[in-house]
């Protein structure tokens, strides 16, 4: 049920949202002529995705975790687009493609050894890596890799389509930190 609503979610939101992709890829390239950020990330069953994101950092800052990253890096327009989570629309490919949910713990980078061992520990990665979940809803980041995979398992062992959808809802409205990573 859920991979169905994701698979419409994402639809329709690529669908509808064309003109406000297109207009964010068009200030993105303006401002740092690679609009789109592509990162090799850990998905369900720890199998190797490429995530797709609008590009918030100069070109040819270094690829880390947004917590390990120079602050200076990020651009005028990124600091907008990460406040209000615009950076995170690309994603809905993602979603559709298989690679992630609207739900789920959010993916990591390989080089982050603890926070996947404590997941892997936690059963996490049996599920799809998500776009928002119960981490960012209470501002755990990455940089608290045993809090992360307790606040990721216990999502997991609750979600339920009424959990599903009032993450959702609160990620909307701005509630938490804005997804990390």
């Amino acid at each position: 049920m859920v991979r169905l609503i994701d698979v419409l979610a994402a639809f329709l939101g690529l669908l509808l949202g064309t003109p406000l992709l297109a207009v964010l890829w068009l200030v993105c390239w303006s401002d740092t002529r690679a609009p789109l950020f592509r990162q090799e990330r850990v998905g369900r069953y720890q199998q190797s995705f490429v995530l797709i994101k609008f590009r918030t950092m100069r070109s040819g800052t270094a690829s880390v975790a947004t917590h390990l990253a120079d602050a200076s890096a990020v651009t005028a327009f990124g600091r907008f687009l990460r406040r209000t989570k615009l950076d995170e629309l690309p994603q809905l490919w993602n979603v559709l493609r298989g690679d992630m949910s609207l739900v789920g713990p959010r993916p990591c980078l390989f080089n982050q050894e603890e926070l996947i061992s404590e997941r892997a520990a936690r059963g996490v990665f049996e599920a799809r890596p998500g776009i928002t979940g119960l981490a960012q809803i209470r501002g755990v980041d990455m940089s608290m890799p045993e809090l992360l995979a307790k606040t990721d398992a216990e999502m997991m062992e609750g979600l339920d389509i009424c959990q599903y959808f009032h993450y959702i809802f609160l990620t909307c409205l701005g509630k938490g930190n804005r997804p990390l990573g």
